[in-house]
């Protein structure tokens, strides 16, 4: 009886293991583009401009492409960017991780209300896009 036991508790085990895998494991690297502002889409243009004002994160695909942009809302002077520290695949998703940087130590800068953001571009690939 207690051999029995074993053998049904063992393949249950086994299972269990294999099933298990982290979907936010990176697959690969993706190549990618940053969008200069003359070159965005009309599109992608105006759903930057209509979220502007607060934090956004958005995605637009278009003709084989797709362009993803993150924004920092608004900011009190000149002097910020917005920088890609990672943009990568993985099993399930498309993966970004941006960061804004301030003005520059020492840096000159303008009490002029700025809206940073990045945009990129990259082969279309039908995943979600998630941002981190």
């Amino acid at each position: 009886m207690r051999r029995t036991a074993v053998l049904f508790v063992l393949p249950l085990l086994l299972t269990g293991c294999a099933a298990s895998h982290d979907s936010t494991q990176k697959v690969r690297d993706l190549e990618f583009t940053v969008v200069e502002r003359e070159d965005e889409p009309e599109k992608l243009q105006d759903m930057i401009r209509e979220k502007r004002e607060e934090p956004f994160q958005i995605f637009y695909a278009d003709q084989g492409v797709l362009y993803i942009a993150e924004g920092y809302g608004s900011q009190p002077t000149t002097g910020y960017s917005v920088e890609v520290r990672e943009l990568y695949e993985t099993e399930d998703a498309v993966r970004i991780r941006t960061n804004l940087l301030g003005p520059e130590k020492g840096e000159e800068t303008k009490e002029i209300t700025t809206y940073p953001y990045v945009a990129v571009q990259l082969e279309y690939i039908e995943k979600d896009v998630l941002f981190d």
